[in-house]
């Protein structure tokens, strides 16, 4: 062993939902259960622990008009990791961001390339704006630049028609989706709308970021395909203000993000109950700030998902479905840790004791 400090967790460690442990050490960044032999110096946490929360639906390095300079990103993530967030998905971003894979103190990122959206159909300085016939060699230069995902707009505005609508014709997603999928990518996709679901989801998609659009005819197909949501309410809450922000140029469109918004947590609720994965995603970037994991755990469960699995959306579960390790051994600690149990209300989460990123206390 090193002479490096050991970090002794003690107290409740979740491992996960009802894998608890009484302690954990942390050597040289990495988690172990078994008592070091020796340490000179040893520094000691207490407290109900679990790992990093997960935000899997972040922008980082995206700003309300586009990419911004990267001291702005870097306050972004830092703002992030002060929330507990130790592992992002960032869900599209023109921002080039692998700098900071070379910092130890800030979150870690899996990101999804650039989004990529229909000419006109996205706002402006966000995404690649193209035409149907160039969405697989997009497809394939964002999966290469990307960690594994793929992230498409899958609907927005039609100024012609003054409503949401699909942004592609369902043979170019089912190009683009296969294309990702033979280069080892998953796709996911911004759906505010009903009508652009049918055709992602039987084109092969992988997940959907808000599915505000969910309806009772499709959610059993979502839960036959395994396709996952993020429902991002915390982002779902500006709808009325977008909508009476639109309401003399585009009524129809107004009326239609109410009803979305109206109807949010029975959607999410329903999608939950049917078996559908559901996970943690806030939006941060953009016009949101960072910061927002908690807030967004406490919308779940006001949408009527258990505490534990709304726990469980940010933490044990989303890292498992994202493909990144948890409290195991050998694994890098990355956790937080917190006064009372978080099982019993998640409004501690808000409230982090500590914060240990790569073995270090960094909050």
């Amino acid at each position: 062993m090193s002479d490096q400090a050991v970090l002794h967790v003690k107290g409740r460690v979740l491992v996960g939902p009802d894998d608890i442990h009484d302690e954990l050490w942390v050597v040289d960044g990495r988690i172990t259960y078994d008592r070091p032999a020796r340490a000179d110096d040893t520094r000691s946490v207490e407290g109900w622990a679990l790992p990093g929360l997960v935000d899997a639906h972040c922008h980082v390095g995206l700003g309300a008009h586009g990419p911004v300079a990267d001291d702005v990103a870097e306050k972004q993530a830092l703002t992030d990791r002060e929330a507990g967030t130790l592992l992002i998905r960032d869900a599209g971003s023109p921002s080039d961001t692998r700098w900071v894979d070379d910092r130890d103190d800030l979150p870690k990122i899996i990101r999804a390339g650039r989004h990529i959206a229909r000419t006109r159909r996205y706002i402006r300085g966000y995404a690649h704006e193209i035409e149907p016939a160039d969405l697989v060699a997009y497809v394939a230069q964002e999966a290469r630049r990307g960690d594994g995902w793929v992230k498409l707009v899958g609907d927005w505005i039609d100024r012609d028609l003054g409503d949401l609508a699909p942004s592609w014709p369902r043979e170019a997603v089912e190009a683009g989706i296969a294309e990702a999928h033979r280069l080892g990518a998953r796709v996911t996709a911004h759906c505010f709308a009903e009508s652009s679901l049918r055709d992602l989801v039987e084109a092969g998609i992988d997940c959907i970021e808000h599915a505000t659009g969910l309806t009772d005819d499709l959610i059993p197909l979502f839960a036959e395909r395994g396709v996952a949501i993020v429902p991002t309410l915390v982002n779902i809450a500006t709808f009325p203000k977008l909508a009476d922000g639109g309401e003399s140029k585009f009524p129809q469109w107004s009326a239609h993000i109410r009803r979305l918004h109206e109807r949010r947590y029975d959607t999410v609720r329903s999608a939950y109950d049917a078996g559908i994965p559901v996970f943690v995603g806030t939006d941060a970037g953009g016009t949101l700030p960072h910061g927002l994991v908690a807030a967004e755990v406490s919308e779940l469960v006001t949408a009527g998902i258990p505490a534990v699995e709304a726990l469980a959306a940010t933490t044990w579960a989303a890292r498992t479905w994202l493909g990144r390790p948890g409290l195991e051994e050998g694994a890098a600690a990355d956790l937080v840790v917190y006064e009372t149990d978080p099982r019993a209300d998640v409004r501690v989460l808000a409230a982090p004791r500590r914060i240990v990123l790569n073995g270090k206390i960094v909050g």
